[in-house]
């Protein structure tokens, strides 16, 4: 206890003597370790949003459009255009087992939609009822999807997108209430949950209108669709199930199954894991420049111990004079680094959390700001920070305290 408090009085005793040098020591160590914070938590926080906005096309899906043979087969010639049918569904799910879920989508452009007196247009999609969870296609409070009872019945029901009902109905509640598409009464029975969506086809999810696959077929005559969506059971069997499409889809629609052409993939499972690498990298970097930071304020804490051993050297001396180990010598001056890192980066750490959390309660208007995401703190970003400080403050102390250990007592006793 007595060598606590005596070290406690050294170390506040090198405060009072050095108060500016120890300040702006104590600020490059804080600035640091806000810097390497909060770079990583606004890294964090872009990682999370551009996740969120990800899941917002579909979560571990493939999609797929029909494209054109350029190799020609069993007798057919190349150049011809592979389309989809609503009976092809059946035996692809039956003949690839990999596939959790499977479903078409039919495309109406330019529909007219009515709701009182207001009338807009947007894009009518036919689906089926496995898209509310492939496509996150999920219904606020009150309200549904799609389901198998619509499409066995062929209801003439719609779920819109959160935007365009705000467009079409505006404050009203529409749901249970009808929508004319193209003159022809719809029940509305939900309305999209607002989402974030990072990637489309053929226009955002937030505008469109969503009805049954089969009532789409009965009224507007669609017979092939215009692309289907699969999800896998296991996202990392993406390579395995779009190779097995190829197989499957080329014994039915004859075409050979190394022609990539004939079908137009978009592997979002793919995308995803892309993604990932580089919002890694990105957060790797940010560490690292964070890193640079604060060790340039480990400088500052080193040239701090040089002038406090440089003033002591006398005490040093007597110290050793009177029987002080090395160990105890080099101890006490890497304690005091270790001190100064850690009041500047608990301080650092502190001021970056309040910035996050302000920044946190801030609404913005600009699509492009709350695309950067919420700045989080999280335990890695703790650990890390945590580790970065101990290695920055053992390496500034450890240097000239053994410096200070190196003293030879007979001459620092002569010092002044």
């Amino acid at each position: 206890m007595m060598r606590s408090l005596l070290f406690v009085r050294l170390f506040w005793r090198d405060v009072k003597s050095q108060k500016k040098r120890m300040a702006l020591t104590l600020l490059a160590v804080l600035w640091g370790t806000l810097s390497i914070v909060l770079l990583l938590a606004f890294g964090n926080g872009l990682k999370t949003q551009l996740e969120i906005m990800q899941k917002g096309l579909g979560d571990g899906i493939i999609i797929i459009w029909g494209g054109q043979t350029t190799i020609p087969y069993e007798g057919l010639g190349k150049g011809r255009r592979i389309r989809f049918l609503p009976e092809d569904l059946e035996p692809v799910a039956r003949r690839i087992p990999e596939i959790k879920l499977l479903g078409g989508e039919f495309n109406v452009w330019g529909t007219s939609l009515t709701y009182g007196k207001k009338t807009v247009s947007a894009r009518t999609n036919g689906v089926y009822p496995c898209y509310e969870e492939m496509r996150a296609h999920y219904a606020q409070r009150g309200g549904r999807f799609i389901n198998h009872l619509d499409m066995d019945k062929r209801r003439r029901v719609v779920f819109l997108g959160n935007r365009l009902k705000e467009n079409l109905c505006g404050d009203d509640d529409p749901i249970g209430k009808t929508v004319y598409i193209d003159n022809m009464p719809f029940t509305v029975i939900g309305i999209m949950k607002e989402k974030t969506q990072m990637g489309s086809y053929s226009g955002p999810d937030y505008g469109k209108a969503t009805i049954p696959a089969t009532t789409m077929q009965a009224i507007w005559g669609r017979t092939y669709f215009n692309n289907i969506v699969v999800k896998p059971y296991d996202p990392n069997q993406g390579e395995y199930v779009k190779q097995r499409l190829y197989e499957v889809f080329g014994e039915m629609k004859k075409f050979d199954a190394k022609d990539k052409s004939a079908l137009a993939i978009w592997d979002v499972i793919e995308n995803q894991k892309e993604m990932a690498k580089v919002l890694l990298g990105l957060q790797i970097f940010f560490g690292i420049m964070g890193f640079f930071s604060l060790s340039i304020a480990g400088v500052g804490v080193a040239n701090i111990m040089y002038a406090a051993i440089k003033k002591r050297t006398t005490e040093i001396g007597v110290k050793m004079a009177l029987g002080a180990r090395k160990r105890q010598i080099m101890g006490q001056f890497v304690l005091e680094a270790f001190l100064i890192c850690a009041i500047g980066g608990a301080l650092g750490i502190l001021i970056a959390q309040a910035v996050c959390s302000g920044y946190g309660m801030m609404e913005f208007e600009s699509e492009w700001i709350t695309m950067l995401g919420k700045p989080a703190i999280s335990l890695v970003i703790g650990i890390v920070t945590v580790a970065i400080l101990v290695l920055i403050g053992f390496t500034s102390g450890y240097f000239p305290a053994r410096r200070a250990a190196s003293v030879n007592p007979v001459e620092s006793l002569r010092y002044e």
